[in-house]
């Protein structure tokens, strides 16, 4: 075999060993909502504006036991989703959790990022999320997978960041290193892992940073394999991530947990160093938030093939032409008090709580806003806010 077959083989005996995530299978739809799956709230959260059609197509590109693809097949009830992944082992246990779930419209494939060209036709919403990491090479891997993303569609990839998976790496070479000869027989390594935290001690940084972080998950053997055992990853920073963006040819929209990628939320005691970088390129921006907060053990984000067509909500008869509905990705609403898209708490005054509630996909901004007292300036809040979605006259 090539050495990418080689890795690609150790890859799926891993997760044929311990098929990841380990959720429980339900016998009812999963709970909650992930927005990034949402292909409306997703659509509006790049674009500024509600998409033109529901019925569009899903690949979910490594998608392990099904737990992303159980969401996106309930939380976009027009899509057809296809579903991939490397391991057999994994693949059956998506199969079942989409049986039981009433998750019907997906199909599995046993095929690699590398061979996705094998699927007819293109995709508009492309999910990666966890994958593109573990393989041996990434740019091939996104480049495949740009290649069958529809004009005008998404793809939102999740990958690992060194600087916040520092100890991590030294658990990982550390288990490598004492399992010697064994290296790849996965139960050995796990069972080495929980030798040597037993050992540590408890002042020890790595454990300190294994409690802080990721003991409540690691409990389970499927995750601490996944996160020590693992044969292939690759790590990366503002730098070499976007080189892999690069590589793919498609538009990079943005980070899809944006608060984190706020210099204010670090500097914001010191205005005038804020000012400063102002003059800093987005990319050297990106740097520089990371290396102040190198707790970014992860890269979340968006990327586009044009043509996509995004709102520019400045104009005011714009705004008041067009028609507002709620996301669909909010909870606990109606209240002044609810959990926006990303599950934090959100209060409303009386009058934006007054026009959320009459944003029912059929008046238009201007109508709502003859009965309720709101500012154009106050809509643009919500939009912004992700808590509505507009459809253009």
């Amino acid at each position: 075999m090539s050495d990418s077959q080689t890795v690609s083989a150790a890859v799926a005996k891993l997760y044929n060993t311990y098929p990841f995530p380990p959720e429980a299978l339900l016998d009812e739809p999963p709970p909650g909502y992930n927005w990034r799956w949402n292909w409306l709230a997703a659509h509006n959260f790049c674009t500024g504006q509600k998409p033109q059609r529901q019925d569009i197509r899903i690949l979910d590109a490594g998608c392990g036991t099904g737990v992303g693809t159980e969401y996106l097949v309930h939380l976009n009830p027009q899509a057809s989703v296809v579903g991939i992944d490397l391991s057999t082992g994994a693949l059956a246990v998506a199969k079942e959790r989409c049986q039981r779930s009433g998750a019907n419209r997906v199909e599995f494939h046993h095929l690699s990022l590398f061979d996705v060209e094998q699927l007819p036709g293109e995709f508009d919403l492309i999910n990666c999320v966890g994958v593109l990491h573990h393989t041996p090479d990434p740019i091939r891997g996104i480049q495949a997978l740009a290649k069958k993303l529809a004009p005008g569609g998404l793809m939102h990839i999740f990958v690992y960041g060194e600087l916040g998976r520092w100890e991590i790496q030294l658990m990982q070479k550390a288990i490598a290193l004492i399992q010697g000869d064994k290296k790849g027989d996965y139960r050995d390594g796990v069972q080495v892992g929980r030798q040597i935290f037993a050992s540590l001690p408890e002042n020890n940084r790595i454990v300190k940073y294994d409690k802080q972080r990721w003991s409540l998950e690691n409990n389970k053997d499927e995750y601490f394999a996944d996160m020590y055992v693992h044969p292939q990853e690759i790590d990366y920073n503002i730098e070499t991530l976007f080189e892999l963006i690069d590589a793919s040819g498609l538009e990079f929209i943005g980070f899809s947990n944006p608060s984190f990628w706020d210099l204010e939320r670090l500097l914001g005691k010191a205005p005038e160093l804020v000012e400063r970088a102002k003059e800093l390129s987005d990319r050297q921006l990106y740097r520089l938030i990371e290396l102040l907060d190198p707790e970014v053990t992860h890269y979340e984000f968006f990327l586009g093939r044009p043509p996509l067509i995004k709102a520019d909500w400045s104009a005011d008869n714009a705004l008041l032409a067009a028609i507002p509905e709620l996301n669909p990705c909010i909870e606990g609403f109606p209240s002044q008090c609810f959990f926006n898209y990303d599950y934090q708490i959100v209060n409303l005054s009386v009058a934006e709580f007054e026009f959320m509630q009459r944003c029912d996909a059929n008046a238009t901004v201007a109508e709502i806003l003859t009965n309720v007292e709101l500012g154009l300036d106050e809509v643009r809040s919500l939009l912004q806010q992700q808590l509505i979605l507009l459809t253009p006259a």
